[in-house]
């Protein structure tokens, strides 16, 4: 029953077939040897710029495990985790889609994430859950400019990672190992060279086992599942044969310098011969220093030819650590035994349970209740009964938890892992402040673009309300809000494409045909000079009086900088007298003035705030408070003048020489300023930053520009301060749209 329920849901080219579907089953089971060996798990993601070939790899990974019949094409739009009907179109990855698959006794959870600067928060959230990375490079073009960004949000949660030079077989494919060094300031551990280059790719060699690994394919059909594996000899290239012993030595000494243990196997088992160090312990040692991330391994490879990724499956089991070899950040509180993430469990785990959200300050009221449990596969899905520590599954029932949340099995368990968590910390005092356990949650950038939505008819007002309610909790990046002068609502997001899908995805999946106005750029506005301000409220509300007296001041702090803070602070003799409560309602009218400045109505940035004194009359209610600091705040502000901050993006053009002058020109025409011009292979490779405000519909125009022959990325730099020109532009366009 279980069987046919099941295959009528599976795509044509999955390779679950009755037999397959029932030997998975039994495998997912509660007594699964998989299931109840947390070392055997790896959960990683595959990150890269967008076109570096992440989903293609991903494809090939899912073939040779078994798990799809045939191999699926981006351009074909038949691929496993690229379902959605916008990514199959545009060929790219929109939305990180997750894939549980076995490799060699191993259970491996895979999310293919997206490489557009628009979804960034897709990588960051599935980082957040993962226990290791695989980077993947095209071999051409080296580290790009979201290669970046990725690798700065895998080292921000420290996740182990391992770096495939993909697209080998492309004519101007080099061992990017310098790129990987000088901009990602990374330490990579090289463990394979590639056979051949360009169209004579054919295979590799393992460092480690000084084996080759040959990919002899007979027609462009061949999936290379087949290959062959010997050791070299005297037969071989000579100089294939020198580079690899040259590479070996460089391997041994680069690890003997970064692994203590296998220096000292080397010293004292190995001293006459380091060559003669068996595979195993080097390859401990490799392990050793990529959990303790002092280096990166290597390997190479060419997914859409079918070579190298088999060797890239041994090296995730191999290398990468389960998830009892990681340690989750945790905010207030360092250890966890009870609790898990939205989707990332660290403990058994069964289906129709209740559990707690403990980001709800009242936990009773957060109660849910897990009605089911289920294994992904893209967009396909598998029930379970119950889910052991360090896996990733779906889940179904929750109502109110949202990306970032901890949820925990009850009150009581999460009061346990408070206190073992007071007795471990060494923060004392503060630590043992805090009430509750919560593990670190996602950070969502601010949104760059905005524009209003309306639906066809004001019938259709609510529908669309709680699609866009729905789309927010899929989607924290997307921010909706409701403008209070015209009662517009306000669609905020990430980039052009990211408004434009999600503009897509409301008529396609929910046939709702809304109309978008003209996209807007999210600006900032700071202060320019220090200001002080008093305030006093005065008001009788029914019987009972509500009196409040404020002094505060404000200032400028480093405005050029991006997504900068607004600080607020007591004085010591204040931050003593003010009780919880009224430091609470202090916090919210500062905060709340902080969401809209005094000259265009744009958020707050780099203001400091100093709270100096706070008179509150017996029985005046919170809420009063914060309306008089709020009314304060205003006043300070408008005394400390008004100044528009504008996004600066950092943008990366790759462009033939025939068409740089054309480029260049344009970007003069857009405020552009070029930083540098740098050569890859017969391109050249534009480095400039340009006003957000100046990037409308670029890809459009710079492809009319080249004919199509050129490729850019665009990444949030800074912000900067408006000449007063480009402002009173500003001012009076906005006038003229008001």
């Amino acid at each position: 029953c279980c069987r046919c329920r099941l295959s009528c849901h599976v795509k044509r080219h999955y390779s679950l077939l009755p037999g397959k579907f029932s030997y998975w089953i039994h495998w997912l089971g509660e007594d699964s040897p998989i299931n109840s060996c947390v070392y055997r798990i790896r959960n990683i993601g595959i990150m890269a710029h967008i076109d570096a070939g992440k989903t293609t790899t991903t494809e090939r990974m899912l073939y040779y495990a078994g798990y799809t019949r045939a191999l699926g094409d981006v351009d074909d739009g038949d691929t496993v985790t690229d379902f959605m009907a916008q990514e199959r179109e545009r060929g790219i990855t929109i939305q990180s889609a997750a894939v549980t698959f076995d490799w060699k006794s191993h259970r491996i959870n895979l999310i293919d994430t997206p490489g557009h600067v628009d979804f960034t928060l897709e990588v960051e959230r599935a980082l957040r859950v993962l226990d290791g990375a695989v980077a993947v490079f095209d071999a051409s073009a080296g580290v790009e400019a979201q290669t970046l960004t990725v690798w700065r949000q895998a080292e921000k949660h420290h996740i182990p990672c391992v770096c495939f030079l993909n697209k080998m077989d492309k004519p101007a494919a080099n061992f990017c190992i310098e790129s990987i060094r000088q901009k990602l300031k990374a330490n990579p551990v090289l463990l394979q060279i590639p056979v051949g280059s360009g169209k004579n790719f054919t295979g590799v060699v393992d460092l480690l086992t000084s084996q080759k690994l040959m990919w002899k394919m007979k027609s462009m059909r061949d999936d290379g599942r087949v290959f062959e594996v010997k050791a070299l000899d005297r037969s071989d290239d000579p100089d294939l044969l020198q580079v690899v012993s040259d590479a070996r030595t460089a391997l041994i000494e680069q690890v003997a310098d970064l692994d203590d243990e296998f220096a000292e196997l080397l010293l004292t088992d190995f001293s006459e011969n380091f060559d003669a160090i068996p595979s195993n312990k080097l390859q401990e040692a490799v392990r050793r220093v990529t959990l303790a991330r002092k280096g990166v391994p290597v390997l190479c490879g060419s997914s859409l030819r079918n070579k190298g990724v088999q060797p890239l499956l041994d090296a995730i089991t191999a290398y990468l650590p389960a998830p009892n070899e990681r340690h989750h950040d945790v905010f207030r509180t360092s250890d966890l035994h009870s609790s898990c993430s939205v989707t990332h469990f660290h403990r058994r785990t069964p289906s129709q349970s209740h559990y707690y959200n403990t980001a709800c300050p009242i936990l009773y009221i957060c109660s849910e209740r897990m009605s089911r449990l289920l294994v992904p596969f893209a967009d396909q899905h598998v029930e379970i009964p119950s889910m052991t520590a360090g896996n990733i599954a779906l889940t179904v029932g929750l109502k109110q938890t949202v990306t970032g949340d901890t949820i925990v099995s009850s009150k009581a368990s999460a009061a346990a892992a408070a206190r073992r968590a007071q007795n471990d910390s060494e923060a004392g005092k503060r630590s043992r402040e805090c009430a509750s356990v919560i593990l670190s949650g996602v950070e969502v950038p601010d949104p760059v673009f905005f524009c209003t939505i309306e639906p066809p008819s004001m019938s259709k007002q609510a529908d669309l309300e709680n699609v866009l309610n729905c789309l927010q909790r899929e989607d924290p990046s997307l921010k909706v809000r409701v403008d209070p002068d015209s009662g517009q609502t306000i669609l905020c997001g990430m980039g052009e494409l990211h408004i434009e899908i999600i503009h897509d995805r409301i008529r396609r999946e929910h046939g709702i045909e809304t109309h978008l106005g003209p996209l807007q750029v999210a600006y900032r506005e700071t202060i320019l000079h220090e200001a002080s301000a008093s305030d006093t409220l005065d008001r009788t509300v029914g019987e009972r009086r509500h009196v409040i007296t404020v002094e505060l001041a404000v200032r400028p702090v480093d405005i050029a900088s991006v997504g900068g803070s607004c600080e607020l602070a007591f004085t010591e003799e204040l931050e003593g007298q003010l009780s919880a409560e009224t430091k609470e309602a202090v916090e919210n009218g500062v905060h709340s003035s902080f969401l809209q400045g005094p000259l265009l109505g744009y958020p707050l940035q780099s203001v400091s705030t100093l709270m100096q004194r706070v008179t509150i009359e017996p029985g005046t209610s919170p809420a009063m408070v914060s309306a008089c600091v709020s009314r304060c705040m205003l006043k300070a502000l408008r005394l400390a003048g008004g100044q528009v901050l504008e996004p600066v993006m950092s943008l990366e053009v790759t462009v033939g020489d025939d068409h740089l002058s054309s480029v260049l020109g344009d970007l003069a025409q857009r405020r552009g300023t070029v930083r540098d011009i740098q050569s890859r292979h017969d391109n050249k490779v534009l480095l400039a930053t340009v006003p957000l405000a100046e990037m409308m519909g670029y890809s459009t125009v710079l492809r009319t520009l080249t004919s199509g022959n050129a490729t850019f990325s665009l990444e949030l730099d800074t912000y900067e301060a408006m000449n007063p020109q480009e402002q009173n532009t500003l001012l009076k366009r906005l006038s003229g749209l008001l």
